[in-house]
């Protein structure tokens, strides 16, 4: 083996035993996620929910969701 594919290698071994190290010693609390995920993810439903009722019920947009009753078709002409 080359000499600096060796030096490569033993870096790289040593970061992955080092991290390894690292994550053996880590406490074992709770994360960002597990402490503030659910509220997280409620508080946003809730937030877009609330825009979107505003949007649809006070701005006055026509939404124009069905052609049905709406369009009459015209009398066939025959020629």
């Amino acid at each position: 083996m080359f000499p600096l594919a060796k030096t490569a290698m033993n870096f790289t071994a040593r970061g992955i035993r080092q991290a390894a190290v690292r994550q053996c010693h880590h406490e074992a609390g709770p994360n960002f996620h597990q402490k503030y995920g659910n509220m997280l993810l409620v508080s946003g439903i809730l937030f877009c929910g609330s825009v979107w009722t505003y949007v649809a019920t006070q701005t006055g947009i026509t939404w124009n969701l069905s052609p049905i009753g709406k369009i009459t078709p015209k009398e066939w002409k025959e020629e």
